[in-house]
């Protein structure tokens, strides 16, 4: 499985943290099942990937 690793700020990581409680689930679980799509995203996750698709198009442009 590839990994994945992710720079949050504090009040993400605390309400991923709080969801993952909530959903009795690890947070690995929780954030695995938001990039999923299987539960409405956070306007954190949405802001989250958006970096990351910008980030990907940016690199990927520089390698044509």
């Amino acid at each position: 499985m590839p990994k994945l690793t992710l720079e949050i700020d504090l009040d993400l990581y605390r309400l991923l943290q709080a969801a993952a409680r909530s959903n009795a689930t690890s947070l690995e679980e929780e954030c695995q099942r938001r990039l999923e799509g299987g539960v409405r995203r956070s306007r954190h996750i949405e802001t989250l990937l958006a970096e990351l698709q910008a980030s990907s198009e940016q690199q990927n442009r520089g390698q044509s």
